[in-house]
């Protein structure tokens, strides 16, 4: 299992209308086989900061699978405007 971890900045003004769209795009995500868990954290006193963690069976589902989906260029659509800079995504062994 890996836990893939992503920093999210989106502008302040914005929050509202990300938080919708990231509720549009969650099932994109949370329907791809190896998927076990998907949460968007904010940031305590940083509005417009937020944690994504997304639970994998693999790395693999997430770079070969997710990525070259159709769900995910609806993903794309749905929540890269929001970003203020493009996240950075690290991936974590879980036990």
């Amino acid at each position: 299992m890996v836990l893939e971890h992503v920093h999210i900045t989106v502008s302040p003004v914005n929050v509202a209308a990300y938080l919708d769209a990231f509720e549009q795009a969650r099932p994109q995500v949370q329907s791809q086989p190896g998927c076990h868990s998907c949460r968007l954290l904010p940031k305590l006193d940083a509005p417009g900061e937020f944690l994504l963690l997304i639970q994998w069976e693999s790395k693999a589902h997430h770079t070969e699978g997710f990525r070259q989906s159709a769900e995910y260029a609806k993903w794309s659509r749905l929540l890269h405007p929001f970003y203020e800079v493009f996240p950075v995504v690290d991936y974590f062994e879980l036990d």
